[in-house]
């Protein structure tokens, strides 16, 4: 998927970090090939392999990531659409966690 973070990159303090993942707001992570969050996967140092986190209530998602610039087969393999549609299932009442295969 496109990424455009320049030197941006996910960094929070290790409380801050305990906190996202006891409370299963990391949504978005940087992976391999095999769907690993390995230090090769992961373009930017983002601490955690951190791609995108949600509020503590879910409603809102911050990513790093852009599923935009590749939602159509027109701009690359589509494969942002998937992101997109899970996102639109997401606020229309599909259960946290089930995502579009």
């Amino acid at each position: 998927m496109p990424i455009a973070h320049a030197e941006g990159r996910y960094y929070a303090d290790p409380e801050t970090l305990a906190r996202l993942e006891a409370n299963r707001q990391v949504i978005f992570r940087y992976v391999d090939e095999n769907g690993e969050a390995t230090p090769a996967g992961n373009p930017n140092g983002s601490l955690a392999n951190i791609a995108g986190i949600s509020s503590e209530r879910g409603n809102v998602v911050g990513l790093m990531p852009h599923p935009e610039r590749n939602a159509d087969t027109i701009l690359g393999d589509g494969s942002g659409r998937k992101v997109l549609l899970s996102l639109a299932r997401a606020v229309s009442g599909v259960e946290r966690g089930q995502f579009v295969r």
